[in-house]
């Protein structure tokens, strides 16, 4: 029964301790468990692997208390408030438009300037007396930035859009389906279009007024005139900071590096003190320290998965439902993809996984390369946005909580699951069919 397979019955048992507001790292630890345990895995050998699989998000983890502890410096100079005032004049007091510039700001952060979820510990805490004076719903706020985030890589071949597109390339081709790296993106517009079209959603379900305590007290300064803020040279070292972080990273392909180089030159510059640095470390770890243990114990939870050999069976058994038909091989297809997706939390790391079972599938079947090339791009992308575990949501809970008024689970995962999984889901199958 497919419902007893270990990934399957893991993932359930995974989502609904979070819809219980158990915390996540419990959550995937015990599910993890589970999972091993279904599949004949002692408990020893089971919380063995989820240890040593760990070290697999390891540079991720540092990478985000670095990135946390280089935000916390630069709220300190008061950077991030001009930035906050100067957008704040932009919308006008119009929540409509403070929702779309959130979403471009997160789409640059993937494509022109490819920080990814680096800018949201600098951009939105600041930003939350504001949204909460003009009672702003969050959860349309988070949906803002899961659309930036998510949508540019899965259908632009720029910054972590080509990493995306090379990846799915690639490991087509490995599995005997060969393309080109543009043909993707000529595949997965479709994707892109089932993002929009859930944005505007998220716009349209979450747009009634919603009460937030104001925490900030000093909320008038994020809207009071431009003269009343000065710009002095630590705040030209701040952006001067921000530029090498990004040239750093860029180069070496290492965000712990960049973090650390953005942060020296504050410290040269004198933009901060030494003697801040240890606050500043602590206020790092309190804002991006959760993200970086469930990143952590996340890395675990997909080793885990894959050591019970349960996608394999769950594969052989979705080969089994197919009989033949596009429509339900297209379905179960993507809904295979959720299921995996949703426990690994990672689109990037799913698709290796997902290719080496759907292009055999596909091939049987007889989709076509650009129908696979989707198929596999919205299977692998799916748990994305709803997971638990994923960045796409990590990162804006990190942001929208920094006040401790926006719940992970309800106000994050369960509105961009809904919002953009059951459009991907939708647009993904008729593509696959038209394709």
């Amino acid at each position: 029964m497919i419902l007893l397979n270990p990934v399957v019955l893991s993932v359930i048992v995974m989502t609904v301790l979070c819809l219980l507001k158990i915390d996540v790292i419990i959550s995937l630890i015990v599910a993890g468990l589970v999972g091993g345990f279904s599949a004949g895995m002692s408990i020893g050998d089971t919380m063995g692997v989820l240890v040593g699989g760990m070290g697999g998000n390891a540079e991720t983890a540092l990478s985000y208390i670095l990135l946390g502890a280089l935000a916390a410096a630069i709220a300190k100079t008061g950077a991030a408030d001009i930035l906050t005032m100067k957008i704040s004049k932009i919308i006008k007091g119009k929540g409509i438009v403070l929702l779309v510039v959130i979403a471009f700001v997160a789409c640059l952060s993937g494509t022109v300037i490819p920080v990814h979820i680096a800018f949201i510990p600098i951009l939105i805490p600041p930003l939350l007396p504001l949204m909460s004076k003009m009672k702003m719903d969050r959860r349309a706020a988070a949906s803002a930035l899961a659309f930036g985030l998510k949508a540019p890589y899965i259908t632009l071949p720029v910054g972590y859009g080509l990493i995306y597109h090379n990846i799915i390339r690639d490991q087509m081709g490995l599995s005997g389906m060969e393309i080109t790296t543009s043909m993707v993106w000529r595949s997965n517009w479709v994707a892109g279009l089932a993002m929009l079209v859930g944005f505007i959603i998220a716009l349209f379900v979450y747009r009634k007024p919603r009460e937030y305590k104001i925490i900030d007290s000093a909320e008038s300064e994020i809207v009071v005139a431009s003269e009343d803020i000065v710009v002095t040279k630590k705040h030209y070292a701040t952006l001067i900071a921000g530029i090498a972080a990004l040239t750093v990273q860029l180069k070496f392909g290492s965000m712990p590096l960049g973090a650390l180089a953005g942060i020296t030159i504050m410290l040269i510059s004198r933009a901060i003190k030494i003697g801040d640095m240890v606050e500043l470390m602590k206020d790092g770890i309190k804002l991006m320290g959760f993200i970086a243990f469930v990143m952590l114990v996340a890395s675990g939870y997909a080793a885990v998965m894959r050591e019970t050999g349960g996608i394999q069976s769950l594969v052989d058994a979705a080969a089994n439902i197919m009989a033949g038909s596009k429509f339900i091989a297209a379905t179960v297809m993507i809904l295979l993809g959720l299921i995996i997706t949703m426990g690994i939390g990672t689109s990037f790391g799913t698709v290796p996984i997902i290719a080496a079972i759907y292009v055999p599938l596909a091939l049987a079947i007889g989709f076509s390369p650009k129908a696979t090339i989707l198929l596999i791009a919205v299977a692998a992308a799916l748990g994305d946005a709803g997971s638990p575990a994923s960045d796409t949501t990590l990162g804006p809970t990190a942001g929208l909580n920094a006040d401790g008024q926006h719940d992970h689970i309800w106000d994050t995962c369960v509105p961009t699951f809904l919002c953009y999984n059951i459009p991907l889901i939708v647009f993904g199958i008729i593509g696959a069919m038209i394709f």
